[in-house]
């Protein structure tokens, strides 16, 4: 937990102490809720109860994460209001997302249909990283891209439809 709230402060120039990050943050308590309906919906097979805790989670917060996703260590939602995380997502340690961001699928299939995020991703507010691709280690996704291709470690993804610099 403190490695949680340190990696906030580090990332966030208005983060001035961890009480303050816990009560006023909705990223950090979606993401606990998240921890917990995970749980229910993965180990114990209560999958009903998962998805409630995350449905009670986006109607007060506004930030919908599907309890089967599977979500690294000291993923940082910052301003979270309108993020959408899918059921088959991945995402890797150390990554944040802002606001309005969608990691989403693209189609009805039922295999793995959403995003995979390597460690250390920045997805811009407004973005869109759509289908079953794969987000490499380091990646900066810009504000509002659209991203539909597998996108290198390292790289920085703008526009619509999501190019590469």
């Amino acid at each position: 937990m403190l490695s949680f709230l340190r990696s906030i402060k580090e990332r966030d120039p208005a983060a001035r102490h961890n009480l303050q990050i816990i009560l006023f943050y909705p990223g950090v308590k979606a993401i606990f809720w998240y921890r917990i309906a995970h749980f229910l919906y993965v180990k114990l097979k209560l999958k009903l109860m998962g998805e409630f805790i995350m449905f009670i989670v986006r109607m007060i917060h506004g930030i919908e994460i599907h309890p089967a996703a599977k979500i690294g260590k000291r993923l940082f939602i910052d301003h979270g209001s309108g993020v959408v995380i899918g059921e088959t997502t991945i995402i890797g340690n150390d990554c944040t997302i802002y606001q309005g961001a969608t990691l989403g699928g693209t189609g009805k299939e039922r295999c793995k249909r959403h995003p995979t995020l390597g460690n250390n991703v920045m997805v811009g507010a407004g973005a869109r990283i759509l289908g079953n691709i794969t987000i490499g280690d380091n990646v900066k996704v810009g504000a509002n891209a659209v991203v539909l291709d597998n996108v290198e470690a390292g790289k920085t993804v703008v526009g619509i439809k999501g190019r590469t610099l």
